[in-house]
């Protein structure tokens, strides 16, 4: 079956012959792929509202997969068992909904080896949940489809992780006497900024243009607030400004 280029590559993370739960399923194409193509032995497919929820039965339905995909009715990780799957992927959603499904399942979580996650927006809330709930992000991917720009996250529990997160977000030194301390690297994603590529840096221009245009509005006031606003946005700016110019010269 054809995937999306988001899609697909979030199917590419799933180690072969998982158990899969994937989290706000839409129409269950990512657990009819992964099945079809052995990354999951089985899987459940979690929707909330009753439109995608018939269109994932007849999905699964169609694919001849009903005795390998259970299509549950449910909000977030409502829909699994603790210990029943060893693979939860969530797309599509904004990264503080992301975190707040993961945080209100926290007891879900037990057995489960590796997160997938593809937050619209929100990134670095997602990952500032991760941080601080033993959760280290292990890889993260930028890609660009029909015009969206999207990141897609994996993270390991702390005992399973090469990594620390000491290790991971430690300050980055980049050419230009620039150092990404912490706070950037959760913003701007600490692998992310490692091996930047065209869409990093296509979206983070993008962000600097945003972030511009509310100066422009915050400028017409002359309120005090207003004033201490500017200043951050203007702190924000050049601040970004000064990463993408360290991180073009950093290229290899």
């Amino acid at each position: 079956m054809k995937l999306s280029q988001r899609l697909q590559y979030i199917l590419e993370q799933i180690p072969p012959g998982s158990v899969l739960a994937d989290i706000g399923s839409d129409h269950a194409l990512l657990p009819v792929a992964a099945v079809l193509s052995g990354r999951a032995s089985k899987a459940v497919a979690g929707e909330v509202n009753a439109g995608p929820l018939r269109a994932a039965r007849k999905q699964v339905a169609d694919a001849g997969l009903a005795d390998k995909i259970d299509v549950r009715h449910g909000d977030g990780l409502q829909v699994v068992e603790s210990g029943e799957a060893d693979v939860i992927t969530i797309a599509g959603m904004g990264g503080a909904l992301i975190a707040t499904i993961l945080d209100e399942g926290t007891g879900k979580l037990s057995g489960v080896r590796q997160l997938v996650l593809q937050p619209n927006v929100g990134e670095d809330m997602l990952r500032n949940w991760l941080l601080h709930s033993g959760w280290v992000v292990t890889g993260e991917h930028i890609l660009e489809e029909d015009g969206k720009i999207y990141e897609v996250l994996t993270a390991l529990p702390e005992f399973q992780s090469p990594l620390s997160q000491e290790e991971l977000y430690a300050p980055v030194q980049l050419a230009g006497d620039c150092t990404l301390d912490s706070g950037l690297l959760l913003r701007m994603g600490p692998h992310l900024v490692k091996a930047p590529n065209e869409v990093f840096f296509k979206k983070w221009q993008g962000e600097i243009a945003k972030l511009q245009s509310v100066l422009k509005q915050v400028e017409r006031s002359e309120l005090e607030s207003a004033r201490e606003k500017r200043e951050e946005l203007r702190r924000q700016i050049e601040q970004l400004e000064e990463v993408l110019a360290c991180l073009q010269k950093d290229k290899p």
